[in-house]
This record gives structure tokens, C-alpha cells and sequence, in this order.
């Protein structure tokens, strides 16, 4: 808003029951949204898992936004949370099945990955365990990395930097979930010479695409 129509804007005369938004403090513009109660915050959990799966632990922590503060919220939410389950809505065994299942087919992901995000989302070790030995169980991981390579349009390295760009590719494909043994292979497949002392990954958490 422009200076001018500032000063025409304070010289209006306030509605009743209105307050002009430029003379309140900045902390007050906005009010805080009422807490749902236990329906309400059920039907805003099923909204939240109909615009995207999540694992429970991701469920709670986004109704807890809503839900109210200490002991009667936490009783809400597994009320919700036990209602979503009797419901089948809600099942972290599905939802590690589905995220593995898409990780690996879609983005030609590795185990190592896959597993690191799980347990990021707070999927339990054993179903982790479960998803990824039924997906990845019977799969090449070279011809996998070979996929994922292809996927990211990775150049096989030459020239003079061909050992600089080797040591890059290597660090994209752990990141990307691929044991260091399926990284030799790859690399030695294109004639380059692969010593796991030349793999150096800053944060093996990061983006795949490096980015």
C-alpha cells in the first residue's frame, strides 16, 4: 500500500466492531485458530491422509497443531489415532510397503535410502525390515544404480577430470541408497579405477540429486 492511501486509510472512521488492520499490533492481525475437538480433529486427520499418506508419528505431530494443549489434546489424538486404525485409514505397515514400493519403482532408489527415510517418518525397525527385504529382496542393485543413473542423465566420466566426476558420481549414488560395493561395480564397469578411500560423502541424508 502506497503512503498516500495509508494516510486516507488512518483518516477512516472504524467500522463497529471493526478494527483497522494498520493500527494493530502486528502479533494480533492474524487470530489463533480454536482447537478442534475430538470429532473435528478426526475429520481433519482424515482430510490430511486423503491429500497424502503419512505414517502415524507425521499424523499426530500435524494434529497437534490443532488439537488442544497437554493432557486433553494428547487424549484426542489417540482417541483419533485408535479410531483411524480400527477404520484401516491409518497402517505405518502400508504405508512403508507403498513408500518403498515407490521409491524404488519411480525413482530407482536404493535400499540404503529408503530405510533412512522410513525411520525418519518414525516407521518401526521391523516393519522397515519387512518392506524393504519384500521389495528390494530379488533386485540387482548395479543394474538398480544403472536405472538411477540413467533417471538423472549421468555422463559415464572422461577426460581429465574423469576421476574428479568419478568421486561425484560416487557420493550421488550412496546418497541415493547404494552400497559402496554396488558403486565399485558400476564404476569399474565404465574402466574407472574406484578405491572406497577416493568416497567422500558430506551428508549422507541429503538429496540424491545433490542438490
Amino acid at each position: 500500500m502506497s503512503r498516500k492511501m495509508r494516510e486516507i486509510t488512518r483518516k477512516l472512521p472504524p467500522a463497529v466492531g471493526w478494527t483497522n488492520p494498520i493500527n494493530m499490533p502486528a502479533n494480533s492481525r492474524k487470530a489463533a485458530r480454536p482447537p478442534l475437538d475430538v470429532a473435528a480433529l478426526f475429520d481433519y486427520a482424515v482430510g490430511a491422509l486423503a491429500r497424502r499418506m503419512r505414517t502415524e508419528r507425521e499424523l499426530r505431530r500435524l494434529m497437534r497443531l490443532r488439537a488442544e494443549p497437554a493432557e486433553p489434546g494428547e487424549q484426542a489424538i489417540e482417541a483419533v489415532i485408535t479410531r483411524l486404525k480400527e477404520l484401516s485409514y491409518l497402517n505405518d505397515a502400508r504405508f512403508a510397503a507403498d513408500y518403498t514400493r515407490l521409491r524404488k519403482e519411480n525413482e530407482k532408489l536404493g535400499p540404503r535410502r529408503v530405510r533412512q527415510d522410513l525411520t525418519l517418518k518414525g516407521v518401526s525397525k521391523d516393519l522397515i525390515g519387512d518392506a524393504v527385504t519384500t521389495a528390494y529382496g530379488d533386485e540387482d542393485e548395479v543394474a538398480l544404480a544403472r536405472q538411477y543413473i540413467g533417471r538423472k542423465r549421468m555422463k559415464e566420466p572422461t577426460g581429465e577430470n574423469r576421476q574428479k566426476e568419478a568421486s561425484r558420481i560416487m557420493g550421488r549414488l550412496l546418497r541415493a541408497g547404494f552400497s559402496s560395493a554396488t558403486v565399485f561395480k558400476v564404476l569399474r564397469q565404465w574402466g574407472v579405477d574406484a578405491e572406497e578411500s577416493e568416497i567422500t560423502v558430506s551428508d549422507p541424508m541429503e538429496d540424491p540429486d545433490g542438490e
